[in-house]
């Protein structure tokens, strides 16, 4: 199947890493759904990068923690691209906080936001690709998600769950022609790692054997492999921490 034909849709992708992914998909020659849920101003920003690029592009808003407008959002893209042949459930939060300060509210805006969203729109998503025997579903987990770390416990555990969801949904749609695949990225130069204290930073640096963060690039072209190349590769985790041993 030609990549200009083929249709991904990237949640979260107004910023970061989920902004690396569309972009890179759509050097690819891919159509590409750039999601946000608030920051309109970004998400038409991304957009314009990859219309430049010389592709379609849909910028649309949906909080994808809500099944509601999750489904919307799939259902939109369908009907007005008729097809989704990739799916990356890039869309993510953390509410940092060690369990003793943690509260019910922290908890449930990141399993839902990080874990439910891709059940939402992986459920939403898989009559397309049954349809059409083809599909590429990619969820973005975290190195966190495999070791865990200090005052991240919700946020562990969401992306902890998204590993297993993969492991299971790859199972079940093999038949299909559809690929689950689970991106670890570890500590990765995005806002939300600049939001740590610089000495803290360089503590973490430290166990890197590569000694430097990640790149969202860097990231993004192991998420392009997948959804163009990788057709054996399914139920898999794949790590791109620069040799961070759990």
């Amino acid at each position: 199947m030609s990549q200009a034909r083929q249709v991904a849709i990237v949640s979260g992708s107004s910023r970061g890493i989920g902004r690396a992914i569309a972009l890179e998909l759509a050097r690819r020659g891919m159509a590409v759904v750039v999601n946000y849920r608030s920051a309109e101003a970004e998400a038409k920003a991304v957009a314009g990068e990859v219309r430049a690029l010389g592709v379609d592009c849909l910028c649309l808003q949906a909080d994808v923690a809500d099944p509601d407008q999750a489904r919307g959002l799939i259902g939109e893209v369908q009907a007005q691209w008729g097809r989704i042949d990739v799916l990356v459930n890039n869309a993510g939060i953390t509410r940092d906080k060690t369990l003793r300060k943690l509260t019910d509210d922290d908890w449930l805006q990141v399993i839902n936001t990080n874990l439910g969203s891709v059940y939402y729109c992986t459920s939403a998503v898989m009559p397309i690709m049954i349809e059409q025997n083809y599909g590429r579903i990619i969820n973005i987990s975290s190195y966190v998600g495999q070791a865990g770390n200090f005052g991240q416990a919700n946020y562990g555990a969401s992306k902890g769950g998204i590993i297993a969801f993969t492991k299971t949904a790859a199972l079940e749609l093999a038949r299909y022609g559809i690929t689950v695949n689970a991106i670890a990225p570890g500590f990765t130069e995005t806002e939300m790692l600049s939001k740590v204290p610089p000495d803290v930073q360089d503590k973490i640096r430290a166990r890197i054997p590569m000694g430097r963060f990640g790149k969202p690039q860097e990231v993004a072209k192991v998420v392009a492999f997948i959804a163009t190349e990788a057709d054996y590769i399914t139920g898999q985790q794949i790590n791109v921490n620069g040799g961070v041993y759990m």
